[in-house]
């Protein structure tokens, strides 16, 4: 396991993480390279889409509160946590990473949370900063909007990664979000919450 502090979240400080304790980048944890056998540690940093969508659900519980609610790709599982926090009926975490389901687990246990192993039919879904390659988006595409279709509501933090889809979104708000700056080569990014359209 990483050496990681729990560590409130700069956008969301009302929530901690355990987190990488240095300024590291992504690659530096896996010996500077990339490994399809060993997902590099997405989980051990507070992205800005997910911090953004934190912000968001706690300035805005009703989004979630009394709903059934799904974060895919958690990481470090912050949107999620915040969910729980306003009053989610249940969360639950999807990542390729099992490590990275574990990790929002144990986040949301130091919060004085939790969140269900599995969920049906959810109600809203959360998805922070999934949009990183070209692989990547059109299965995220897909897994979303067959949630809209199933009349989900779909809430995406996202901070401008190059392949996001901004046609398929309308925005709903936008933060300066603090990052690592070993992480993202800048100490901020202005992210958006985006809302997927239609169904």
């Amino acid at each position: 396991m990483l050496p990681t502090t729990l560590t409130p979240v700069p956008m969301a400080p009302e929530i901690s993480l355990f987190l990488v304790n240095r300024p590291v980048g992504l690659f530096d944890l896996t010996g500077g390279e990339f490994r399809s056998d060993l997902p590099p540690p997405f989980w051990a940093f507070a992205w800005a889409g997910g911090q953004a969508l934190a912000r968001f659900l706690l300035d805005h519980p009703d989004e979630v509160a009394g709903r059934r609610v799904l974060d895919v790709a958690t990481g470090s599982g912050v949107a999620a946590i915040a969910a729980a926090h306003c009053g989610a009926a249940a969360v639950a975490v999807t990542d390729i990473d099992p490590a990275a389901v574990e990790a929002a687990h144990r986040n949301a246990s130091a919060n004085g949370l939790s969140l269900v192993g599995h969920l049906d039919e959810p109600q809203v879904v959360l998805a922070g900063d999934v949009f990183y390659s070209p692989t990547v988006t059109p299965k995220m595409v897909a897994t979303l909007r067959a949630a809209r279709r199933a009349g989900a509501t779909v809430l995406v933090g996202d901070p401008g990664r190059g392949f996001f889809p901004g046609h398929l979104f309308d925005l709903v708000t936008e933060y300066l979000v603090p990052v690592p700056a070993a992480l993202e080569d800048t100490e901020s990014l202005v992210t958006g919450v985006w809302r997927l359209k239609g169904n």
